[in-house]
Parts: C-alpha cells; sequence; structure tokens
C-alpha cells in the first residue's frame, strides 16, 4: 500500500506541476479563461493530494493506536506476572545509608531490613523502574 500510495502522489505532483505550467504559459488576455480552468484543474489536484495524506495518516495512526494498545496489555501482564512470582521475595538489597528516608517504602511486602540492608520489594521496584525508565527515555528522545 506505502508503494502505491507514493506512486499515485508522485503522479498528482507531475500533473499539478504540469497543469501551473500551462496556465502560466498562457499569459494573453485572450487565454485567462482557460489558465483560469487549469488552475482549478491544479487547485482540485491538490485537494485531491491532500485527502489522500490525510487518509495514509488516519491509516498510520490506527496502525501505532493498536499496537500501543497490544504492547500495553502485555506490560500490563508482565507486570502482574512478576508480582505474582516475587511476591513476598525480596528483588534487590540495598544498604539503609543509601536510602534512608524512604526505607520502609521500599521494603513493603519484602521482608524490612537485614543485616543493615533494605530489601527492596517488587512493588516500588517496578513503580521505581517505570519511573526512572520514563524519564530517560523522555531526556534522550527529546
Amino acid at each position: 500500500m506505502r508503494v502505491s500510495v507514493n506512486a499515485e502522489e508522485l503522479q498528482l505532483r507531475a500533473e499539478i506541476k504540469q497543469l501551473l505550467k500551462e496556465a502560466n504559459a498562457m499569459s494573453q488576455p485572450s487565454t485567462f479563461a482557460q489558465a483560469t480552468k487549469l488552475r482549478r484543474m491544479a487547485a482540485a489536484k491538490e485537494q485531491e493530494l491532500v485527502k489522500n495524506r490525510e487518509k495514509l495518516r488516519k491509516v498510520m495512526k490506527s496502525s501505532y493506536d493498536s499496537h500501543t494498545k497490544t504492547l500495553m496489555i502485555l506490560k500490563v501482564l508482565m507486570y502482574l506476572l512478576l508480582i505474582i512470582w516475587f511476591w513476598r521475595i525480596p528483588v534487590a538489597s540495598i544498604p539503609k545509608q543509601l536510602v534512608q528516608p524512604f526505607g520502609k517504602i521500599l521494603s513493603w511486602r519484602a521482608g524490612g531490613h537485614v543485616n543493615e540492608n533494605v530489601m527492596v520489594g517488587i512493588i516500588p521496584w517496578l513503580i521505581l523502574s517505570t519511573r526512572i525508565s520514563k524519564l530517560i527515555c523522555r531526556k534522550i528522545f527529546k
């Protein structure tokens, strides 16, 4: 579909260019009506080109939206699987000094403190890793 749209777009552009060239060549007062008719035809072709671009944009957007929805569903399922798998099991151990005011929040459902280390639970880990990865992506891709 992409190749045919490009060929159609190129053909329309060539027709528009040719019509405008012919219209500009008619500079005599006696050919004014013909030149106006050619310019109107070129304007109609430009409108057709705009409609084709809009249709292509809508197709691309719907494809993008469906892929985005699929990825979101996959992400939610993966998070649920990780939560079920690592429920009450610590996923990381961080020294207490590094996370001093947030130790209880990070150790939620993971067992608390062990040997001056904070055991990080899966839910706080997923929340933090998601937020940090979004922040990094925004900084890199902007």
